[in-house]
């Protein structure tokens, strides 16, 4: 299984973003996206259901991101509106293979993506 993530970049703040995370090799998974800001730990973000039917959010982005998927590319999308300095950070896809644990928690996901830079200047 890979995951590739792409999208990342310098916006200004009140600008928007779109990350994407194509899968290869397992497909109709439960996938999540995670930050790690910088010198700080890595958080939640958003996850998704294989279907699409069900997502979830971090407190700190409900309402302002938006994760979507599109199972005929495997790819799962989080778009990011409303951006704020402190959503600067690297941006982690990951990829829950069995879909039974919650999915907020990094242990839950059993393969990760490189991670993709995002920049909000203020």
């Amino acid at each position: 299984v890979q995951l590739q993530a792409s999208g990342g970049g310098l916006v200004q703040a009140g600008g928007s973003l779109r990350l994407s995370c194509a899968a290869s090799g397992l497909s109709f998974s439960r996938m999540g996206w995670f930050r790690q800001p910088p010198g700080k730990e890595r958080e939640f973000v958003a996850a998704i259901g294989w279907s699409g039917a069900s997502t979830v959010y971090g407190d700190s982005v409900r309402g302002r991101f938006t994760i979507s998927r599109d199972n005929a590319k495997n790819t799962v999308y989080l778009q990011m509106n409303s951006l704020k300095p402190e959503d600067t950070a690297v941006y982690y896809c990951a990829l829950d293979s069995t879909g039974r644990f919650n999915p907020l928690r990094e242990r839950t996901y059993d393969y990760w993506g490189q991670g993709t830079l995002v920049t909000v200047s203020s």
